[in-house]
């Protein structure tokens, strides 16, 4: 009997797919937009995948590995490697993802692959994944809709509920007041005039209590609404010292973090330098020709990329490392970017697994050089980053993979709500206009919880 197939179904949108399955304790999308219209033409908004009823899970975490619901013992990167090799093979198919390991590899998790040790205790997991044989690809651009996995499982459960979402108002607590975060960039800068690090990334964290009516996929859709994004991701399974308290991430990250195809093509593409969109399109060019000639944004997206060339150089064929592209403004939904892109050709004989704890965490969310910028970013913030700068990603039966920066998110860990905001600090940084521009990152966000 032939287990897997590939289906396809009667159209639909993908988010009314999702809210069917609001019950499910572990689900996960991959969502490559809020509309349709977000990125047009563009291939990175064009696939969403809805994963649901998972074969295995795993959570690992400071207290240790929880997989299939009991404590294991090992490393949870080995655990990965083998629920991965457990999947049933695929055969051929077209569709970018057909199943396979979903995750997130958090900040912390990152820390441990550089051996940074930390003075803040995250609740989060390390890491948190699930193999999914049975996968729904809606692909946006031509409104299809296919099933890859087992042929009986329908994309509506039977007692499927279409309720509209409700959203509550929540009262969020920065862990950094404005004097000291000012007081945290002088420290930073500080360093940098010292030679110790040429750029870090500070951050900080809202944090609240989660109210008893939150819907965690009513805060999503507002989420991807205000801010739609090709990289955007909805998990939901369990975190805790047992594994058993509720977790979910609700992210609309712009970013993506590495890919590699089938053929063993590594990419990445750092962000670094930010301005808005103009108000007609001649505004718009002059914006985006004054962030090109920025040179603290330019300056950042440099040093990252070369971060980044370093990182994937590590795992990829001596020679092939190209940066094909350098400090280029891209438009986003609602604001440009400057995204650079580097390539390289993974050797021959590792996979996926290697690729990521390689370059873990990710560049773009921490500094150069990586691992003293990580240090310097320990010392100076006030709490544990949880999933906010860590990596989601996916890894299909193919081995193929794609993942995502974790940044404009929402993390729901048991009873706490945590929003992450940010910004690179470099010699040319001024702390009092680096504050009003994360409190502006951080208010778009707030915005969702009508605060």
């Amino acid at each position: 009997m032939r287990l897997f197939s590939v289906t396809e179904l009667p159209w639909m949108d993908p988010w009314t797919a999702l809210q069917a399955w609001k019950a499910a304790s572990w689900v996960a999308f991959l969502d490559s937009g809020g509309t349709p219209a977000a990125l047009p033409g563009d291939e990175r908004a064009r696939w969403s995948f809805l994963c649901v009823e998972p074969s295995e899970t795993l959570v690992s975490s400071q207290d240790g590995v929880i997989r299939n619901g009991r404590p294991v013992t090992g490393n949870a990167w080995d655990h990965l490697q083998d629920m991965h090799a457990r999947l049933l093979p695929v055969e051929h198919t077209d569709l970018p993802f057909a199943g396979g390991l979903v995750g997130l590899a958090s900040y912390a998790a990152g820390m441990a692959l550089e051996e940074v040790m930390s003075r803040h205790r995250a609740e989060t997991p390390d890491i948190l994944a699930a193999s999914y044989e049975t996968v729904f690809a809606f692909d946006r651009l031509e409104r299809r809709c296919f099933r890859a996995g087992k042929v009986n499982l329908p994309l509506l459960p039977d007692k499927s509920v279409l309720t509209p979402p409700n959203s509550a108002r929540v009262h969020f607590q920065p862990d950094m007041d404005r004097e000291q975060w000012i007081s945290a960039v002088r420290e930073v800068v500080r360093l940098i005039g010292e030679g110790d690090i040429f750029q870090a990334n500070l951050t900080l964290r809202w944090q609240a209590v989660v109210p008893s009516n939150f819907d965690d996929l009513a805060v999503y859709d507002l989420l991807r609404q205000g801010s739609p994004a090709p990289f955007g991701a909805f998990l939901r399974g369990r975190c805790g010292r047992n594994g058993d308290r509720p977790f979910s991430l609700l992210s609309a990250s712009v970013e993506r973090f590495l890919s590699l195809s089938r053929e063993g093509i590594v990419e990445t593409r750092p962000i670094k330098g930010t301005a808005p969109m103009g108000g007609n399109a001649t505004e718009t060019l002059r914006l985006a020709e004054q962030l090109r000639r920025d040179e603290k944004e330019n300056a950042e997206n440099l040093m990252i990329t070369d971060l980044m060339r370093n990182d994937i150089g590590r795992v990829c064929d001596i020679g092939s490392v190209s940066v094909p592209q350098l400090c280029e403004v891209e438009p986003f939904a609602h604001v440009q970017h400057l995204v650079s892109c580097v390539r390289g050709r993974l050797k021959s004989g590792l996979d996926a697994f290697d690729l990521l704890r390689a370059t873990l965490p990710p560049g773009s969310v921490t500094g150069a050089p990586k691992k003293r910028a990580m240090e310097i970013i320990d010392q100076v913030e006030l709490s544990a980053r949880g999933a906010y700068c860590g990596s989601v990603f996916r890894i299909g039966r193919d081995g193929t993979m794609d993942s995502s920066v974790v940044i404009r998110s929402v993390e729901r860990c048991d009873d706490r709500l945590r929003i992450g905001v940010g910004g690179g600090i470099t010699w040319l940084s001024d702390p009092a206009r680096e504050y009003d521009e994360m409190r502006l990152k951080g208010e778009a966000l707030l915005k969702v919880f009508g605060a």
